[in-house]
């Protein structure tokens, strides 16, 4: 009997311990385990070797919490009441747009994913749907389907938290991403759309070719107008000036003809015979006076005749270059004279040909 008592004690002891032993359990990286004590929740441990109470008084759950999950919304199905699809929904201005998105998300709590839900995914589903209704019936269909088209995921997203934190789900939102074709208007009217797509986007088009062409004209000419402009005021600043210059001086030569009105008289003559003469190409010589013969190098006159000419004035000295001859014999001065008018006469017939 004693023997049989130590069996029994060492094999309870043995059982004992095997069933204890069945407590120890590993989680995995990027899991998270709920230990519940007869079915109420005791806590949660992560990733690891831990021990719990063995079965039926304790147990655990593992739940994956990194795992990134997703749900599509919207789907094809054909509601019978209606004759529209699942994905159909009201705008602001009550007309129907169809949309499908997929919702990517995580649990951020084990123990509410577990317990505050009886359908947790069902949940997320619900929630996705309830917000990208609230949001879409918020906006006109043509915003929908173009300009906030945009505006949707990041609205639907913000939305869907704060539902699911409200429900305390256990869940967070990673991303809301619209599918290929996500944002559309019933096949019925789908044709209407498309014409009014490609005419918005044809006055897009129109619109940046106008303004292209602004860009381009409209920097011209206002540089035209400001280059006219500066132009215009240097041209009357010149002329200011030289009107001011030129009443300067017609008072300063009143002054001084005051003073003497024949000595301003002669300068002034000067001054305008030289003036317009200064460009004539041909030489006068006075040859009455005097019984002196001139020699005239007409070669180099001819060759300089794009220079300015040498005007003789009479009674002055001949400004342009010559040589006195030797004064003729004393045989007779009006021959003299005669013959220096024959040769000036026949130089001057020769010149005028050439």
């Amino acid at each position: 009997m004693r023997n049989a008592g130590k069996t029994l004690m060492i094999g309870a002891v043995i059982a004992a311990l095997v069933w204890l032993s069945t407590g120890f359990f590993i989680v995995q990286e990027g899991q998270q385990a709920v230990i519940t004590r007869f079915g109420q929740y005791r806590g949660t441990v992560g990733a690891g070797f831990n021990w719990r109470l063995p079965y039926p008084i304790e147990r655990h759950e593992l739940v994956f919490v990194t795992q990134i999950r997703s749900v599509d919304i919207g789907r094809d199905a054909i509601i019978k009441a209606t004759g529209l699809r699942e994905s159909a929904m009201l705008t602001e201005d009550e007309n129907i747009v169809e949309i499908k998105f997929a919702v990517q998300y995580r649990l951020s709590d084990a123990r509410d994913w577990l317990f505050n839900s009886r359908n947790p995914a069902d949940a997320v589903v619900q929630a996705a749907e309830s917000a990208v209704r609230e949001v879409v019936g918020r906006m006109k269909m043509d915003s929908a389907l173009a300009e906030e088209r945009d505006q949707i995921a990041p609205r639907v997203r913000t939305l869907m938290q704060t539902i699911l934190d409200r429900y305390k789900v256990g869940v967070e939102v990673v991303a809301v991403n619209l599918q290929q074709g996500g944002v559309r208007p019933p096949e019925q009217v789908q044709a209407a759309f498309d014409d009014v797509l490609k005419a918005g986007q044809e006055r897009e088009r129109t619109k940046n070719e106008a303004q292209a062409y602004a860009n381009d004209v409209v920097p011209r000419a206002s540089g035209a107008a400001s280059r006219l402009q500066e132009e215009a005021t240097g041209y009357k600043a010149r002329v200011v000036a030289q009107a001011q210059g030129d009443a300067q001086r017609f008072d300063s030569v009143v002054a001084e003809y005051q003073k003497a009105p024949q000595v301003t008289r002669d300068r002034m003559y000067l001054e305008s015979m030289q003036h317009v003469l200064s460009n004539v190409t041909k030489v006068l010589v006075e040859s009455r006076q005097g019984s002196n013969l001139l020699y005239l190098p007409l070669d180099k006159l001819l060759g300089s005749a794009l220079q300015p000419s040498t005007v003789t004035q009479p009674g002055a000295a001949p400004a342009a270059p010559r040589t006195a001859a030797p004064s003729a014999p004393a045989s007779s001065p009006s021959s003299a004279v005669g013959d220096a008018r024959t040769r000036d006469n026949s130089r001057s017939r020769e010149r005028e040909p050439r």
